[in-house]
C-alpha cells in the first residue's frame, strides 16, 4: 500500500506540471484569462478522476472555470501524450481559495499583535517590575 501512495504522489506531481504548462502556454480558450496557477492535483486511487485545484488572478473565477471545463478534452489529450498512464483521468477543476483563507488568518494575527502591543503599552505605565526591592 505504501508504494501505491508514493505512485499517487508522483502522478499528482506530474499531472500538475503538465496541466500547468498546457493552461499557461498551449490553451487558446478566450474565457481562460489572467494568471491561472495549478496549486495541486489529487488523483483517485483508480486513476479515473483527477481534481485540479487552481488559483486565479486578474479574471472572473466562474468564467475561467467554465473555460477550463470546456477545454478539458484538449488538456486530457495533452496529458495522454505527455504522461504514460493506462487511463487518462477525467479532470474536475476546483477553485482553490486557500490563499484567501491564508490572508484572513494573517489579518487576524496582525490584529491580535496590534491588540497585544496596545495592552503591553498600557501596562507599561503601571509596571512595577523595574523597581528594586531591598
Amino acid at each position: 500500500m505504501a508504494g501505491n501512495g508514493n505512485r499517487l504522489a508522483r502522478v499528482n506531481s506530474e499531472l500538475q506540471r503538465v496541466i500547468s504548462h498546457v493552461i499557461n502556454f498551449e490553451l487558446k480558450n478566450t474565457k481562460v484569462t489572467g494568471l491561472v496557477s495549478v496549486t495541486r492535483v489529487r488523483i483517485t486511487p483508480d486513476f479515473r478522476y483527477a481534481k485540479v485545484y487552481i488559483s486565479i488572478y486578474g479574471s472572473k473565477v466562474k468564467d475561467t472555470l467554465e473555460g477550463l471545463k470546456s477545454s478539458s478534452g484538449f488538456i486530457r489529450t495533452r496529458i495522454a501524450s505527455e504522461v504514460n498512464l493506462r487511463i487518462t483521468p477525467q479532470l474536475v477543476f476546483e477553485y482553490d481559495d486557500s490563499e484567501l483563507h491564508g490572508e484572513k488568518i494573517d489579518m487576524i494575527l496582525k490584529k491580535i499583535k496590534e491588540d497585544d502591543m496596545k495592552i503591553k503599552g498600557d501596562s507599561n505605565d503601571n509596571d512595577w517590575s523595574n523597581i528594586k526591592m531591598y
